[in-house]
């Protein structure tokens, strides 16, 4: 036969599904109904906000390597004539898996009386292509219309809509002027063919930047050679450990950075973010865990003469502590599981739930233009499930030290007199 619980945890069992009928029984079991549910939908809400926190993370890092170089290297003089012979050094590294030649230019794109700022990157699309995980698929067609001399343009798609223009049709292109004074501030300009129109998914690149051939855009940049070379790696996480190890084997003076330094702010911001939402939300538990407490407090006061008998029958006052700190416990843990499987069964099927109700309601809960995506990720991390159980168990255990503590204060003879 198994070992019999101890009897503190049958009596707390049997305390936490209330005892005699009554109306305060039945006040002590809403207190206890309502103690689980709020910590229940504290878990709950916390899991689900971390996983949409962590969801935009993922989403915006993998539209941003899409577009970004995993590395950059730059020439210390300022240009890189032989950028194919730093390409083979940088191929010796065994993380590397291909290389493009860039230029960036900041200009102002027009057409009619709509302007809008891009960036334009001037690449060769057989290289480009083999860093940039986007140019695939639809995409890809414009880039093929690249050519030398041709003075084709590739435009993000909000880019386009917001100038109005199409495939075929043509934008001229403002550059500042290379010579410009008090006398003479007229910017350059060019007019460029629309190859094609590209789309990532992720508003800053898709209303702000647009693609040249690397020989149009040295052109107009009156200069002779790309201005770095973009590598992308087997693993874009490790950019940073990888950026390291180039810049200490390249033969040279040149200049490595990765994607993770060029959007430093915006991870830091996004991590104390998340430590921030962590916090407040953990707050929600804490008011659930004051509910422990409360309840725990009207029940000491209910067991009076119940804790009195088991005092009188020899009963530690260390074991009525456990009584009732298994009582408040149980209490929690209901909660928690409730609330970790709510949360994690929400969390999984988010994106397809916010899409539904979207769709119904004919609304849009993200606008592009300010969180970068239009739609609401998640990303379900079970390291962030144990931390969320975690606190939410020590938030729980810890709401029930008083009130346990409380009814070792009680005297037994003082308690059955008013019985």
């Amino acid at each position: 036969m198994g070992r019999a619980l101890p009897y503190e945890w049958l009596i707390g069992v049997r305390y936490l599904r209330a005892g005699r009928r009554g109306t305060r029984n039945s006040l002590l079991s809403f207190m206890s109904l309502a103690s689980i549910t709020g910590v229940g939908l504290g878990v709950a809400a916390l899991i689900v906000v971390l996983s949409v926190m962590n969801g935009f993370q993922r989403e915006v890092s993998a539209r941003m390597v899409s577009v970004l170089s995993h590395i950059e290297v730059y020439d210390a003089r300022g240009r890189m004539p032989d950028w194919r012979t730093v390409a083979a050094m940088a191929a010796r590294n065994s993380a590397v898996r291909a290389s493009a030649p860039f230029i960036e230019l900041p200009g102002m794109l027009l057409d009619d009386d709509r302007m809008k700022p891009a960036t334009l990157r001037g690449v060769l699309p057989a290289q480009e292509a083999k860093v940039a995980e986007f140019i695939q698929g639809a995409n890809a067609a414009g880039f093929a219309a690249l050519a030398p001399g041709a003075y084709n343009i590739v435009l993000g798609a909000e880019l386009a809509r917001e100038l109005h223009v199409k495939t075929g049709e043509q934008v001229v292109l403002a550059l500042p002027s290379q010579q410009a004074s008090i006398s003479n501030t007229m910017p350059r300009t060019k007019r460029f063919t629309v190859a094609g129109v590209f789309e990532i998914g992720h508003f800053e690149f898709d209303s702000g930047m647009a693609f040249i051939h690397l020989q149009d855009a040295e052109q107009l940049a009156q200069v002779d050679a790309p201005a770095g070379l973009r590598l992308r790696i087997a693993d874009a996480d490790l950019a940073p450990q990888v950026a390291r190890a180039l810049k200490n084997g390249l033969d040279g003076q040149f200049i490595v950075s990765d994607w993770t330094q060029r959007n430093a702010t915006w991870f830091a911001a996004l991590r104390s973010q998340k430590t921030m939402m962590f916090i407040i939300l953990s707050l929600i538990v804490a008011v659930a865990a004051f509910n422990v407490v409360s309840m725990l407090v009207m029940s000491v006061a209910d067991k009076r003469a119940d804790v009195a008998i088991l005092r009188t029958l020899g009963a530690r006052p260390l074991s009525i502590m456990k009584i009732f700190m298994v009582q408040g416990l149980l209490s929690g843990l209901l909660g928690v599981m409730a609330g970790t499987t709510a949360g994690v069964l929400i969390a999984w099927n988010l994106s397809a739930a916010v899409a539904a109700f979207e769709h119904w309601f004919g609304v849009q809960l993200l606008a592009k233009n300010i969180y970068f995506i239009s739609t609401v990720p998640s990303d379900l991390r079970w390291d962030d499930v144990a931390g969320v159980v975690a606190v939410a168990v020590a938030l729980s255990f810890l709401s029930t030290l008083y009130p346990s503590w409380s009814a070792t204060r009680s005297r037994p003879a003082d308690a059955l007199r008013h019985e």
